[in-house]
């Protein structure tokens, strides 16, 4: 199944809904970063839910940043998604490695950490972007980010995210869904969202048996009268390039490049979303000396 999300709404445009199948995207990311199963089940979520958010984004150069540090020793994530669900990101330690839950899952929570806090940064070309802060809840990325909805933009959301990973390494599903309540649901709307998300399986188990994201949210809203209104791709994707760095460079200054020049003569820089690395020589950094302020 190609990776993609899919718009929806229902209860006559009174409850917003998303829905996405990521494997792929997981995947990639798992292979890129050298993930641990546990990495890649955190890191998974967190760019699930980022590309199901960035769908509310309305200019092309918009952006969302979700920013996840925590005291675990996963020690943080960062994930950054553009209007068109391309998302890259990585984790501060992608070897992390704990012992199976209570429930025998991956404890994406005891790796995070529950003394600490989850950003949204929605950069919209503006003088300033805007921020969204909250403390963590419990470190399970999901119920993390219904909490910062519901805190931070006062929009009553249920969350579901997972990523299940094979005994060989390999990412077997991953994806997730949004569903909020817009001005004029009905007042019991959210426990009947409630109930209904508990009836059914989990997400990874959705996608094991087939189910698409279409299924998944037919399950809870098809009776409230479910309409799907768009469907856009989405994958992992990283926009570095050797002009980006470029400009990292000079913004470290003249006495900084000075340094760098006298001291290693060369410098080489690695994209921390793509582990691409783009080296500079001598010659390089004696001409972005001459940029630099």
């Amino acid at each position: 199944m190609q990776d993609y999300i899919i718009r929806a709404t229902a209860a006559e445009g009174t409850v917003r809904a998303f829905a996405a199948a990521t494997t792929d995207m997981a995947g990639k990311a798992m292979e890129i970063h050298g993930l641990s199963p546990l990495a890649a089940a955190a890191l998974g979520r967190t760019m699930t839910a980022a590309a199901m958010m960035s769908q509310t984004l309305k200019g092309e150069r918009d952006t969302l940043t979700i920013q996840i540090k925590s005291d675990g020793p996963l020690g943080g994530i960062v994930v950054v998604s553009g209007t068109n669900a391309n998302v890259r990101g990585y984790v501060h330690n992608p070897g992390v490695y704990l012992p199976l839950n209570r429930s025998g899952k991956f404890d994406v929570s005891g790796a995070i950490g529950k003394n600490g806090y989850l950003n949204v940064i929605k950069d919209f070309g503006l003088k300033e972007p805007y921020i969204g802060y909250v403390d963590l809840v419990s470190g399970e990325i999901a119920e993390d980010i219904a909490y910062y909805f519901a805190y931070s933009e006062q929009v009553p959301s249920i969350v579901a995210l997972g990523v299940l990973v094979d005994t060989d390494g390999t990412v077997m599903n991953s994806g997730g869904f949004i569903i909020q309540l817009m001005p004029g649901a009905e007042d019991d709307m959210i426990g009947f969202l409630e109930n209904r998300v508990k009836e059914i399986p989990s997400v990874t188990a959705l996608l094991a048996d087939g189910k698409t994201p279409e299924d998944i949210l037919d399950m809870v809203l098809g009776e409230k009268g479910l309409n799907i209104s768009g469907r856009t791709s989405c994958g992992f994707q990283c926009n570095c390039s050797r002009e980006r760095m470029e400009r990292n460079i000079i913004s470290l200054g003249k006495a900084e490049i000075m340094s760098i020049i006298e001291d290693q003569h060369n410098a080489e820089v690695q994209c921390h979303f793509c582990n691409k690395k783009y080296m500079f020589r001598e010659e390089d950094l004696l001409s972005l000396l001459d940029e630099a302020k």
